[in-house]
Order: C-alpha cells, then sequence, then structure tokens
C-alpha cells in the first residue's frame, strides 16, 4: 500500500466498495435446483448410461459451465437496461 491511497479520500477503502445487492430466495432456489441437476446428470451418465467417471465429470462440468455462461449474459443484459 502507498502513501497516496491512505492519503486521497478517493482511494480510501471505504470508497472502493459498491453497494451490497441482496440475493432474492428465487435466485439461491434456482441455483440449488440447477446444482441437484448437474449431480443428477452425471449419476445418470455414470450409472445408467456406463459411460465412465471421468467422461460424466467431463460432460457434467461442461453443462454447468455453459449454465454460468448463460446466467453471466442474462444478468450484463439485466444490468445494461438499468
Amino acid at each position: 500500500m502507498t502513501v497516496d491511497r491512505e492519503v486521497i479520500p478517493e482511494h480510501s477503502p471505504a470508497h472502493d466498495r459498491s453497494p451490497v445487492e441482496e440475493v432474492s430466495t428465487a435466485t439461491v432456489v434456482a441455483y440449488a435446483m440447477a446444482a441437484v441437476v448437474l449431480v443428477g446428470w452425471f449419476l445418470f451418465g455414470w450409472l445408467v448410461l456406463e459411460q465412465g467417471f471421468v467422461d460424466s465429470v467431463g460432460e457434467s462440468a461442461g453443462a454447468g459451465f455453459t449454465l454460468l455462461l448463460i446466467v453471466s449474459v442474462v444478468g450484463t443484459v439485466r444490468r445494461s437496461r438499468r
């Protein structure tokens, strides 16, 4: 940390913080359901389709990252409209 950050008010830690927004219950429920679906998808591929552990993990991880990408794009579009 430099002396400038302590002296200049724009660089104070209180100024750097953005307002905290609470996460809605619907968002938490949606994330929990997505996690359950991904675990179910993993178990289905591994135990029912018998495609192998590593393949099932990779497929579930790919589906999870795709969901995260979709959530990120939707969140960006929603914030740009405000």
